[in-house]
């Protein structure tokens, strides 16, 4: 992997991750039974969506590309970098089991995430991805941390 890319840290993908989060529940509030579903596609699809970046992640400034060739995530690797994802988001709507699976999901990929040293959590190794800063979004941090 070249050396140009900035590896993206673990709260600005943690937002990203919430906005997209943020997006899925309005649309199921939505439309009530079709936003269920179109709320399962984005998560499953929304990296490789806008070269390489969901909703959340094009706010923030960051970008999902392919370890093998550093292009931009496609809807295959969008899928299997968020499958884990999709299989808990059709279990949340069982009462109580539905709710611990979901969480137990996220707090096993934030812990693999915040313990690896490339900045990979499980997702990302499955699709062989990494989630970068893109150029607008090293501008913001970067004016951020000088206003700091």
């Amino acid at each position: 992997m070249s050396e140009e890319f900035r590896k993206a840290g673990l709260l600005l993908r943690v937002i990203s991750k919430a906005l997209d989060l943020i997006i899925i529940a309005a649309v199921a509030e939505v439309i009530p039974r079709a936003g269920f579903f179109a709320g399962l596609t984005y998560l499953l699809i929304g990296d490789g969506l806008f070269e390489g970046q969901s909703l959340g992640k094009k706010l923030i400034g960051l970008k999902v590309v392919s370890l093998d060739n550093e292009k931009q995530c496609s809807f295959r690797d969008s899928i299997l970098r968020n499958c884990i994802f999709g299989i808990g988001y059709l279990l949340y709507k069982i009462p109580f089991l539905g709710w611990i699976f979901i969480l137990t999901i996220f707090l096993f990929e934030f812990i693999i995430l915040l313990g690896s040293k490339e900045k990979m959590r499980l997702g990302d190794e499955i699709a062989k991805t990494i989630v970068i800063v893109t150029d607008t979004g090293a501008e913001t941090v970067k004016g951020r941390m000088d206003a700091s």
